[in-house]
């Protein structure tokens, strides 16, 4: 979960990973630690037709979740981080 200032320039103020609660840190608008940040669009053909869930989950989190798929995470090594 984000939270944004309302002011002019919006800016994070804080993120909290949805499944632990745990607080991650933020400085000056600029999250400093590790986190999945997810948004989808529902489309057709289930429960959730038309609606968009977003959610946040720290590291560990996403660790747990990604440890009980059926078939591993696909991993790759990137080239550059920009």
């Amino acid at each position: 979960m984000r939270v944004y200032t309302e002011q002019k320039v919006r800016q994070l103020t804080e993120v909290v990973c949805n499944c632990c609660g745990k607080k991650l840190l933020v400085e000056n608008g600029i999250l400093k630690e590790e986190c999945v940040h997810v948004t989808h669009d529902f489309g057709f053909f289930g429960k959730r037709d038309g609606t968009s869930h977003t959610f946040d989950l720290c590291e560990e989190c996403y660790e747990k979740i990604a440890a009980g798929f059926a078939l591993p995470v696909e991993a790759r090594e990137r080239e550059e981080l920009l």
